[in-house]
């Protein structure tokens, strides 16, 4: 990381308001840290430097971090928030998010040494191994095939220009790496964890809970 273009910035994407969660999810518990704690404490560990965007009126107490942000209504306005707060001269962003809390330091430093190698975009995927079906009021219709399909995770790594440039001409995307593939930029795959579960539901925080224990 000795290098402008090779500057890391960590974004931990934080800016929820908890809506479909019940409540701020990035608050909860996990062994005796916040979820976002876990986030903010691997990207320190693993980046240069560390934004961390936070909802309205949620002020940070957690460990030292280089720029804060706040957060807007969707996630892509979230980001935006945190890519104004980071300088122009980060050559790769590392997006987290507090509902990956067992993250590895090994996929940090994986996104983005792929990232270093030449790929626009770097995201680590497990193998979809469940049968996975389309169903229609509660009738299965048929069976998807899923021999190139996979479970993308996070953290993500990203060319800091190139996710820039695509956020500038884009109102609102949903998923970055789909949104650069699209685009017609090289978005490449690292392996990713199987306990690098993603937190959607109180009910999954619980299973969570229990793998740390």
């Amino acid at each position: 990381m000795t290098g402008v273009q090779d500057h890391v910035w960590a974004i931990v994407l934080a800016g929820g308001r908890g809506l479909r969660y019940g409540r701020l999810k990035q608050l909860d518990e996990l062994a005796g840290l916040r979820l976002v704690d876990h986030t903010v404490a691997a990207a320190r560990r693993t980046c240069d430097r560390v934004a961390l965007v936070l909802p309205s009126g949620v002020d940070w107490d957690g460990e030292p971090v280089d720029a804060l942000a706040v957060g807007g209504d969707h996630q892509s306005e979230s980001l935006r928030a945190g890519l104004a707060v980071v300088p122009g001269d980060a050559g790769i962003l590392v997006l987290a998010d507090p509902a990956h809390p067992l993250a590895a330091d090994r996929i940090f430093t994986d996104v983005v040494d792929a990232v270093r190698a030449g790929a626009d975009g770097a995201v680590p995927v497990v193998p979809l191994l469940e049968v996975v079906q389309r169903v229609v009021d509660g009738v299965v219709v048929e069976t998807l095939p899923k021999q190139d399909a996979v479970i993308t995770q996070s953290p993500q790594a990203f060319r800091a220009d190139v996710l820039r440039a695509a956020h500038a001409d884009a109102p609102r995307p949903v998923e970055n790496s789909g949104m650069l593939a699209a685009l017609g930029h090289r978005v490449v795959t690292v392996p990713g964890d199987p306990a690098n579960l993603h937190v959607a539901s109180p009910e999954d925080l619980a299973v969570v809970r229990r793998l740390v224990r």
